[in-house]
C-alpha cells in the first residue's frame, strides 16, 4: 500500500476538508462506540459479575484470604473485590505507571510497561513473598487484567532485569503475537506460565481474569501465571531462531532456556480461574450503541491479527460507497515489525495505513482504531481517529506522511493532523477495538 508523496496546496487541502460536512459527526460518533467498548469492559462491574457467577468458596478454618490484583485494571478490580471481602489479610494491586488510582486499605505498586522495570522486579519480589506465606487453609485470590505479564518480571537466577528487558524489546520489535510472545515470557520467569499457582501452593486460588487476549486463552492472559505453560523451554528456543532473533537474545536466557530443555517438566497446580471480560464483549457492546443510534452495524472481525500492513488491507477492503451510514466494527490485536527509528503503536500505524490507503473517491468516513487501555505502545495516544482529510492535514502541516509510515513514526504523522485519539489511561484492557463508519 503506497502513501501519496504529492505535495499538496495547504489552500485546497484546507478547503477539500472543510467541504466533508459530514466527517465531524462521523468522528464524534466513532468515538462514542469506542467508549461503549470501555464502558463493557469496566473492570469493577467484571468482577462483581465474576463474583456473583463463580462464588468463592469460604476460607478454611483459621484461613486467611490473600487479594492479589495484577494489571493494567488491577486497582478498580481490587477495589471492587475488597467491597466483597473487606476483611482480607492482604490487598496488593501491580499497575503501570499512568495508572493513578489510589485504594483506601491496599497497597499499589506501579511498574514499567511494555517494558520491564525495577519498579516491576520489587513488586514482583514483594508478591511472591506473599504467596510464599500463604498455607493449605487460606485462600488466594487472584484478579488478572491484561499487561501483567511486563508489569511483574521475576526473571529466574541468573538472568537479570536488564536481560529480560532486551528480551522483551527483541519479541516487540520482532511482531510477534501475543501467544507467542508470552510462550517466551513463560519460559524466563518464576511467576508466569503457572508459576504464581506453584508458589502459592498447597492454598487454593480463585483467579478472575480480564482477557486482553484474542480468543481469550487463559494461558495467555498476563503470561498465565494461574494457568499451565503454553508451551515449552524447546518451543521457546524455536521461536526465538525463526524469526531471527536468537543470536541477539541475551547468553544469560540462551543458557536458562538450553539447560531447562533437560529439565523434566513439573506442571502447575489446578486453579479456578473465571473469564469476567474480553474483546468480544466490548465488540457486542459496540454493536448495540451502533444499533441504538440507529446505524446499519456489523461487527466484521473479532479476530484483526497479524502484521498491520495486511490488517489495514482487510478494514481498507470494507471501504466502498455504502447506501446508508454504516457501521463496521472490528477486534483484535495486531503486530508491528520494526523496520524504522520512530514513535508509534500498532494502532495509531493501523490509522494511518488507512488513511493512506482510502480511495480518493470517497470523502465521508471515518476510522478508529484504539486500544481499551488508553495507550498505544509507548507513546501517550490510545490510537488514532482518521478521515479523508488526514493526509491533507498532514502535508499542510509540513510533514511527508510516506516517510513517516516508512519510518514506524505514525505518532509524528497523526499529532500533524490532529487525529491522535488520546484518552488517558481507561483503567482497564481488553485489546484493541476498531470502527469503520461510511456515510452515503
Amino acid at each position: 500500500m503506497n502513501v501519496t508523496a504529492e505535495v499538496f496546496d495547504t489552500t485546497a487541502c484546507l478547503a477539500l476538508y472543510t467541504g466533508m460536512t459530514q466527517a465531524p459527526d462521523l468522528r464524534g460518533t466513532a468515538r462514542r462506540l469506542f467508549d461503549a467498548a470501555i464502558t463493557a469492559a469496566d473492570p469493577a462491574q467484571a468482577v462483581k459479575r465474576g463474583f456473583a457467577t463463580a462464588p468463592l468458596p469460604p476460607p478454611k478454618p483459621g484461613g486467611r484470604t490473600f487479594l492479589i490484583a495484577i494489571g493494567k485494571a488491577a486497582p478498580a478490580m481490587l477495589e471492587a473485590a475488597l467491597k466483597a471481602i473487606p476483611d482480607a489479610h492482604a490487598a496488593v494491586a501491580v499497575t503501570h505507571h499512568e495508572n493513578t488510582a489510589s485504594l483506601h486499605g491496599a497497597e499499589i505498586w506501579r511498574a514499567g510497561h511494555p517494558v520491564p522495570d525495577d519498579a516491576g522486579a520489587q513488586a514482583a519480589r514483594h508478591v511472591t513473598g506473599l504467596l510464599s506465606e500463604a498455607k493449605e487453609a487460606d485462600r488466594v485470590v487472584a484478579l488478572i487484567s491484561g499487561g501483567g505479564s511486563a508489569l511483574l518480571p521475576a526473571p529466574p537466577v541468573g538472568v537479570s532485569l536488564g536481560e529480560k528487558a532486551r528480551l522483551n524489546d527483541l519479541l516487540l520489535s520482532a511482531g510477534l503475537d501475543i501467544v507467542k510472545m508470552n510462550l517466551v515470557r513463560q519460559q524466563v520467569s518464576r511467576l508466569k506460565g503457572g508459576g504464581f499457582l506453584r508458589l502459592a501452593a498447597p492454598a487454593p486460588v480463585h483467579a478472575y481474569l480480564l482477557s486482553d487476549v484474542i480468543g481469550d486463552d487463559l494461558r495467555a492472559i498476563a503470561s498465565g501465571p494461574t494457568a499451565r505453560s503454553i508451551g515449552t523451554a524447546k518451543d521457546a528456543i524455536s521461536i526465538l531462531k525463526n524469526n531471527g532473533i536468537w543470536d541477539a537474545t541475551p547468553p544469560s536466557i540462551q543458557s536458562h532456556l538450553q539447560k531447562a530443555q533437560t529439565v523434566p517438566i513439573r506442571h502447575a497446580p489446578d486453579a479456578t480461574n473465571t473469564l469476567v471480560g474480553s474483546n468480544r464483549m466490548s465488540l457486542d457492546a459496540m454493536m448495540q450503541a451502533a444499533q441504538d443510534l440507529e446505524l446499519n452495524a456489523k461487527i466484521v472481525s473479532d479476530r484483526l491479527t497479524g502484521d498491520v500492513s495486511d490488517a489495514a488491507r482487510a478494514v481498507l477492503s470494507e471501504l466502498t460507497p455504502k447506501s446508508e451510514t454504516t457501521a463496521l466494527l472490528f477486534g483484535g490485536e495486531t503486530t508491528v515489525r520494526l523496520s524504522g527509528s520512530g514513535r508509534g503503536g500498532r494502532n495509531q500505524e493501523l490509522a494511518l495505513r488507512v488513511a493512506a490507503g482510502a480511495p480518493e473517491t470517497l470523502t465521508n468516513w471515518a476510522f478508529l482504531s484504539g486500544g481499551t487501555d488508553g495507550r498505544d505502545g509507548p507513546t501517550d495516544a490510545a490510537g488514532g481517529l482518521v478521515d479523508a482529510g488526514t493526509l491533507p492535514r498532514i502535508a499542510a502541516a509540513g510533514k511527508d506522511a510516506q516517510a513517516l509510515l516508512f519510518d514506524n513514526d505514525s505518532y509524528t504523522a497523526l499529532a500533524a493532523s490532529g487525529d491522535l485519539l488520546m484518552t488517558g489511561a481507561t483503567g482497564t484492557n481488553v485489546a484493541d477495538v476498531q470502527v469503520l463508519l461510511i456515510a452515503p
